[in-house]
């Protein structure tokens, strides 16, 4: 990897939301016009994360999406944010991805995690002996590596279209335990800070100070996702929020709902924006003017001194959602000035 410089890349985790009234085909079209956007735009990679039995997020059949995405763009990066390894068997993985690497030369990651993405009986339907898979899951991350590396052709079992694909592996983490293993892998580690901060600089810290030089990586490579609503004015961004804080009170009641048109801002949600188990999820939620979240980003990258910024968006309207990640796009351009290789 290239020296870092001044620069921060940033990308999108993208959840392929499904807001109320839509079909979903909208909802893919949608996604895959955000990402010709973000192109034009100077994101650096555009995610999608698989979470499933779920009504408000459409992005469960992830790497599908990322062969939609993929094909539908040029130059941006496409990949998982993540694929949760235990929901999957390491072959079948490596053998999409190994498809995808080749489809689209350079243009893929693969994002590990090892949460369900989903509710506990829906894990145990997705794969019965998850709970094992679990607890293997760095012997499955090494599975894979092995299945992408060329010295696994004379294996009996081998992932064929795998075999020396260029796909990047990327370690996701929402507590300290996956920071570790990204550590003693030498891989790239992703924080989920845009809904689990608790740990977010305790995980850092691990995996800085074990970091490990590996073939794949050989210094430190971090990435942290936010949550961000930018709009013309502070109380317009508040307004285009209560679409995510009605989502995210539906999260943590366990009522899932769709993505709702927002509304002005009322008592009871300012209220409930106050709880502090509210406070706490939504702890790196920017939400406001382009100068307001300009400062809370450039305070959140001097705190973390994280190497790329991952952002996510739950807003209902799609001229809105793509014009607050033109925002973000001119606040990153605006205070940063030498460019930053991200070639792992």
């Amino acid at each position: 990897m290239t020296k870092q410089s001044e620069k921060i890349p940033y990308s999108i985790l993208e959840l392929a939301t499904v807001g109320e009234g839509f079909e979903l085909i909208d909802v893919f079209n949608n996604s895959l016009k955000l990402a010709q956007e973000a192109e034009k735009l100077g994101y650096s990679r555009f995610w999608l994360a698989e979470h499933h039995n779920m009504i408000s997020i459409a992005s469960s059949a992830t790497s599908v999406l990322i062969g939609h995405i993929a094909g539908g763009t040029k130059s941006i990066r496409v990949g998982s944010g993540g694929i949760m390894l235990p929901n999957h068997s390491p072959l079948l993985i490596a053998e999409q991805f190994g498809t995808l690497g080749s489809l689209y030369p350079k243009r893929i990651d693969l994002g590990l995690g090892r949460a369900p993405g989903t509710d506990q009986l829906t894990a145990q339907a997705i794969r019965s002996d998850r709970t094992q898979a679990v607890y293997n899951f760095p012997e499955e991350v090494g599975r894979i590596q092995k299945y992408f590396s060329k010295e696994n052709r004379s294996s009996k079992v081998r992932a064929t279209v795998a075999e020396g694909v260029d796909v990047p592996l990327y370690i996701l983490g929402s507590s300290t335990d996956s920071a570790h293993l990204a550590a003693r892998k030498g891989l790239p580690y992703v924080f989920a800070s845009h809904f689990a901060p608790t740990h977010l600089f305790e995980a850092l810290h691990i995996y800085y100070n074990n970091f490990e030089p590996s073939a794949y990586l050989e210094a430190p490579y971090t990435m942290a996702c936010i949550n961000v609503i930018a709009a013309d004015t502070d109380a317009e961004a508040e307004r285009i929020s209560t679409s995510m804080l009605r989502l995210m009170v539906g999260v943590m009641t366990g009522l899932m709902d769709y993505l709702k048109a927002p509304i002005e801002m009322t008592p009871e949600l300012r209220q409930i924006s106050q709880d502090p188990a509210f406070q706490r999820m939504l702890k790196y939620a920017f939400v406001g003017s382009k100068e307001t979240v300009g400062k809370r980003t450039q305070s959140f990258i001097e705190e973390t001194g994280v190497n790329e910024l991952m952002v996510v968006s739950h807003i209902y309207n799609q001229e809105e959602r793509i014009k607050s990640f033109q925002i973000f796009s001119e606040i990153m351009k605006e205070n940063q000035s030498e460019p930053q290789s991200i070639s792992l």
